[in-house]
C-alpha cells in the first residue's frame, strides 16, 4: 500500500515540479530577451545622440564658412531638439527619418560651396556624420535582430503562455520611412 500512496503522491508532485521548473526557466530566457531588445534599442539611441551632439558643430561650420540656405539650417536645429524631448521610441525614429533627410540635403547643398568643402572642419565633420550613420545603421540592425528573437520566442507555443502570463506582445521593428530608397531632391 505504501508504494501505491507514494506513487500516486510522487508522479504527481514530479509534474508540478517540472512543470514549475519549466515556468521558471521560460520566464527568465523571456526578461533576457526583452532585455536585450531594450539594450540594443539603447545603442540605437546613442548613435542617434551622437549624431544629434554633431548637428551643432556642423552647423556653426557651414555658417562660418558660407551665406547658406538659413531654412535648413533652422529646420535641422529644430528637429535636433524635437528628437532629444520626443516621448517615445516611434516619435525618435520618425524624428531620426527627418533628420537623416535633412541632413543628407544639407550635405548636398553644401558640395555647391567650395570654400566651405575645402575646410578642414567641413570636411572632419563630415567624416565623422558618415560613420556615425553606419553605426546608425549597424545598431538598427543589431536591434531587429534581436526583435525578431523576441518576437519568435513570445509567439512558439508554449513560450506564448508564459509570455502572455508576462504581458508582453509583439516588438516593433525599426522601419525606414517610405520613400527612404530614394535620394532626396535638392532645389537649388
Amino acid at each position: 500500500m505504501n508504494k501505491k500512496l507514494l506513487m500516486w503522491i510522487g508522479i504527481p508532485l514530479a509534474i508540478i515540479l517540472l512543470l514549475v521548473f519549466w515556468y521558471v526557466g521560460t520566464y527568465n530566457s523571456l526578461i533576457k530577451l526583452n532585455e536585450e531588445v531594450n539594450n540594443k534599442w539603447a545603442q540605437v539611441e546613442t548613435q542617434y545622440q551622437r549624431r544629434v551632439d554633431l548637428i551643432p558643430n556642423l552647423v556653426n561650420t557651414v555658417k562660418g564658412a558660407a551665406n547658406f540656405e538659413q531654412s535648413t539650417l533652422t529646420e535641422i536645429t529644430q528637429l535636433r531638439s524635437q528628437w532629444q524631448t520626443a516621448p517615445d521610441v516611434n516619435a525618435k525614429v520618425e524624428t531620426a527619418n527627418q533628420i537623416e533627410s535633412t541632413l543628407s540635403k544639407l550635405l548636398l547643398v553644401a558640395e555647391n560651396y567650395p570654400q566651405l568643402t575645402a575646410t578642414k572642419n567641413y570636411q572632419a565633420l563630415q567624416d565623422e556624420l558618415a560613420n556615425t550613420e553606419n553605426k546608425v545603421a549597424v545598431e538598427r540592425g543589431r536591434f531587429n535582430d534581436a526583435v525578431r528573437t523576441f518576437n519568435a520566442r513570445i509567439k512558439t507555443f508554449p513560450s506564448s503562455i508564459v509570455a502572455k502570463n508576462l504581458g508582453y506582445a509583439d516588438r516593433n521593428y525599426f522601419n525606414a520611412k517610405p520613400g527612404a530608397e530614394n535620394a532626396p531632391e535638392v532645389k537649388f
